[in-house]
C-alpha cells in the first residue's frame, strides 16, 4: 500500500523495485535515492527480508515514498510470483513513473514483464546474476540463464554494478552499460572520527567479514581458514541459516549490527576476507579498502574486478591460497597495498561518482 504522500508534479518520478531489500542492495539504494531525491520524486517498491533493518526508513530521506510488495519472496513461488506481478502492475498504475529501475533477479524478471519499457524508460541492475549462483544445480542455472536471455528481449537497459557483471551482461544483450558501485566517503569519514577513541590496542591479529551467513558467502571455507589460524581472531558481522557451520573456536559471530557498531568493529580489525562463491560488487569490500584493511577475496566476479592480486589486496582461488596469503600478510608490512586500495576507492568507487553517472543516465531519459 502506498503511503499517504501527495505526488509532486514538478519532479519526474522514479520507481525503484527491489525484492532483495537488504545487505548490499539496501546500501546501494540508500546511497542512490538519498542523493537524488531533491531532483526526482522517488518511490521504492520493496520486499521485506529477515535481514531488512526493522527501522529501515530512518536510513532514507523523508522525501522518499515506500510501497511494500506483500508477495515478494526470495525463492521461486508460482502463486506468490503471480500475485507480486499483479501488485507491480497496480503500483505502476498508481505512480505512473517516468523511469523504472529494477534491482536484482526477482524484480528484474517480474518487472520486465509487468512494465512496458516502450512506454516508460526501464533499467535493470542484476547485483549478481542468479545463473552464477553455485547453490543451484547446473540445470537450474541453465534455466536461469535462459530466463535472463528471454527477459533481455524486453525494452530495458541493463546497468551492471561492476565491469565483470557487465561482461556477463554483454553475453545476453548489447543494450547494456555499467556504473561501478560506490560508497559514501563523507559519511565514513564522520563514522571513523566518532570511533577513533574506541580503537583497541590489541596485539592479536583480527580478520573480519560482513554479510549473511549463507551458501553464497561460503562459511565452510571461512571456517576451514579459521581452523588453520588458531591464534588469529575471526569476526563475522551478520547472521544467517548456515551459522552452525562456523564451529572454529576462534570465530566470533556478532550478528547484525547497526552502521556505527559495524564501522567500529571494522576499525579494530587488521584484515578483511570474502570467501564468496559469487558477488555483484560488495559494498563491504569497498568500505574495508577505504579503511585501509588488508583485503583477501575469492576469485569471483565483483571481487576480482576491484582487487588486483598483490597490488591493492589479494585474490585467492582455494583454501591453500587463502592460508598462504594470510601467513604472508601477518608477517609482512602491507602498507603500500592498503594505500593503493584506499586510493582506488577514492578515485573509482565513491558514491559521488556513482550518483553523478546515474543522474546523467536518468536525465537523458526525461
Amino acid at each position: 500500500m502506498v503511503e499517504n504522500k501527495s505526488l509532486t508534479k514538478q519532479k519526474k518520478r522514479v520507481l525503484y523495485v527491489a525484492e532483495s531489500f537488504a545487505s548490499g542492495v539496501f546500501t546501494y539504494l540508500v546511497e542512490l535515492t538519498n542523493n537524488l531525491c531533491d531532483e526526482f520524486e522517488i518511490y521504492i517498491a520493496y520486499g521485506e527480508r529477515k535481514e531488512t533493518p526493522h527501522n529501515f526508513k530512518t536510513y532514507f530521506n523523508k522525501k522518499i515514498h515506500f510501497i511494500k510488495v506483500e508477495n515478494f519472496t526470495r525463492s521461486i513461488s508460482p502463486r506468490k510470483d503471480v500475485l507480486a506481478f499483479l501488485e507491480l502492475k497496480k503500483i505502476y498504475k498508481k505512480i505512473n513513473p517516468n523511469i523504472i529501475h529494477l534491482n536484482s533477479s526477482k524484480a528484474g524478471v517480474l518487472g520486465r514483464f509487468a512494465f512496458n519499457g516502450k512506454k516508460t524508460k526501464m533499467f535493470y541492475t542484476p547485483h549478481g546474476y542468479s545463473f552464477l549462483m553455485q547453490n543451484y544445480s547446473p540445470v537450474k542455472r541453465m534455466i536461469f540463464k535462459f530466463i535472463e536471455k528471454l527477459c533481455s528481449l524486453r525494452q530495458c537497459e541493463t546497468i551492471s554494478c561492476s565491469l565483470g557483471e557487465h561482461k556477463e551482461t554483454l553475453k545476453l544483450t548489447s543494450n547494456a552499460i555499467y556504473v561501478n558501485n560506490g560508497i559514501d566517503i563523507s559519511e565514513l569519514k564522520k563514522l571513523v572520527k566518532n570511533n577513533e577513541k574506541k580503537v583497541l590496542n590489541n596485539n592479536k591479529f583480527r580478520i573480519f567479514t560482513v554479510g549473511r551467513i549463507s551458501f553464497q558467502k561460503n562459511p565452510q571455507l571461512f571456517n576451514k581458514i579459521a581452523e588453520n589460524f588458531p591464534s588469529v581472531d575471526f569476526i563475522w558481522i551478520g547472521d544467517g541459516e548456515l551459522k552452525s557451520k562456523l564451529t572454529a573456536p576462534n570465530i566470533k559471530v556478532l550478528g547484525w549490527l547497526n552502521r556505527k557498531q559495524t564501522i567500529s568493529e571494522l576499525m579494530n580489525a587488521n584484515a578483511f576476507i570474502l570467501t564468496s562463491l559469487w558477488e555483484g560488487l560488495p559494498m563491504s569490500l569497498l568500505e574495508a579498502m577505504y579503511l585501509k584493511k588488508i583485503c583477501l577475496v575469492s576469485n569471483v566476479i565483483g571481487n576480482k574486478d576491484v582487487v588486483h592480486d598483490g597490488e591493492n589486496g589479494f585474490v585467492c582461488d582455494n583454501l591453500q591460497e587463502f592460508i598462504a596469503k594470510i601467513k604472508k600478510v601477518i608477517k609482512a608490512d602491507c602498507k603500500d597495498i592498503t594505500v593503493n586500495a584506499y586510493e582506488d576507492v577514492i578515485r573509482q568507487y565513491n558514491s559521488v561518482q556513482m550518483i553523478s553517472e546515474y543522474r546523467n543516465i536518468y536525465k537523458k531519459e526525461v
